[in-house]
């Protein structure tokens, strides 16, 4: 039976990638992720797994890469500054279709920036970090429980669509301590395996879905493994049509398949005027601010993106057809409120609020921010 525990969310983190079968985590220590990897260290030994501790960010990705085709599930956890040394590599495991799962708990930037403090600096990094035309998953969660959860998905989604996922929440909710009820079992999804002999094995023959079956090194299957642009065989080519096909099948096989991959909460939006855009931290921030601003009588609602790549455009115009006042609020500079202005297409008005500086947004500050967009003054 089921029971609660009080656990960090960087412990659950860890215990969601148990959960999905993680067998292999190779990385480098680094504020404010480190409890993942102490965590994996004790633990992965005990389900015969193994834990490499690599001299970099760059290598502890490759060595995820390469367990991956050997046959496991792997993973690797970072900050701002190691995840942005991972990004030639998250690049190449999209380019080979290997999957893989990357967590970034961020704190302030750029740079070395605020080791200790939050931010929500790295998710337009999280999309467009590495180079070339790329599809992206990656899932923000708003609560320590939700990070079990969505790294439990990670893991299911990176195997399925045999692609990098990477999940993404801040130095607040890596280190919050909160009651969690784990699952006793959980839903697992493992990679296609070949259906076909060794001898008529084509490596990126892919079926209608787009994603083709993936052996592990040793299966006895023999493919070849490239970042270049290559054909059905695995091979190199550098023909247009070759690497166009390449390129719209990497894309078709997360896009086609959005409804399934995204996911966005939202509450008391029946009759809002005023909806607040929020994901991660803010976006717990948001919920008790929407919860104040309805006991003062504002109409007020929350859209939370769960999933933020693939961006839920269909979702937030939705909103804004329906509402006059879209606040969007991060723990950045801007860096989704663009999305945002996208998606609303000037249907309605798109107020920030931002705070870059190592602090939380608080409820009280949000509450301030819907109160002026009501008309009511601070």
């Amino acid at each position: 039976m089921s029971t609660a525990r009080l656990i960090q969310g960087n412990e659950a983190c860890a215990r969601g990638a148990l959960a999905a079968g993680c067998t292999f985590y190779g990385g480098y220590p680094i504020t404010p992720s480190s409890e993942i990897a102490e965590y994996m260290v004790r633990e992965l030994p005990k389900v015969h797994g193994v834990f490499v501790q690599m001299e970099d960010e760059i290598s502890s990705l490759a060595a995820v890469i390469g367990a991956s085709l050997g046959g496991s599930k792997a993973m690797t956890a970072t900050s701002g500054p190691g995840f942005s040394l991972m990004q030639e590599h998250i690049g190449f495991a999209t380019m080979a279709e290997v999957p893989c799962v990357i967590v970034d708990v961020m704190r302030g930037g750029p740079s070395t920036g605020l080791p200790t403090s939050p931010s929500q600096g790295d998710v337009m990094q999280a999309r467009w970090g590495t180079h070339g035309d790329h599809p992206a998953i990656v899932l923000a969660p708003s609560s320590v429980g939700e990070v079990f959860d969505l790294t439990l998905r990670a893991f299911n989604l990176s195997e399925r669509f045999r692609t990098p996922v990477i999940l993404i929440y801040d130095e607040i909710i890596g280190h919050t301590r909160e009651n969690v009820v784990l699952p006793d079992v959980v839903e697992v999804e493992d990679r296609k395996r070949p259906d076909v002999a060794p001898a008529d094995f084509w490596p990126k023959a892919a079926p209608a879905d787009g994603v083709p079956p993936l052996p592990a090194f040793g299966d006895g299957y023999r493919f070849h493994v490239t970042g270049l642009s290559h054909d059905e065989r695995g091979l190199p080519s550098d023909d247009a049509g070759v690497a166009g096909s390449l390129l719209a099948r990497l894309h078709d096989k997360v896009e086609q398949h959005i409804d399934e991959i995204s996911q966005v909460e939202t509450r008391l939006l029946d009759d809002a005027d005023i909806a607040v855009f929020a994901y991660g931290i803010v976006g717990r921030s948001a919920r008790e601010a929407v919860t104040r601003g309805r006991e003062e009588g504002i109409r007020v609602g929350l859209v939370r993106p769960v999933t933020l790549w693939p961006f839920p455009y269909d979702q937030v115009a939705a909103v804004a057809r329906g509402v006059d006042t879209v606040i969007v609020s991060e723990m950045n500079r801007g860096q989704l409120i663009g999305e945002v202005e996208r998606a609303t297409a000037g249907r309605a008005r798109v107020v920030p609020h931002l705070r870059a500086d190592g602090q939380p947004i608080s409820p009280n500050e949000l509450l301030s921010t819907i109160r002026t967009a009501a008309g009511r003054g601070a």
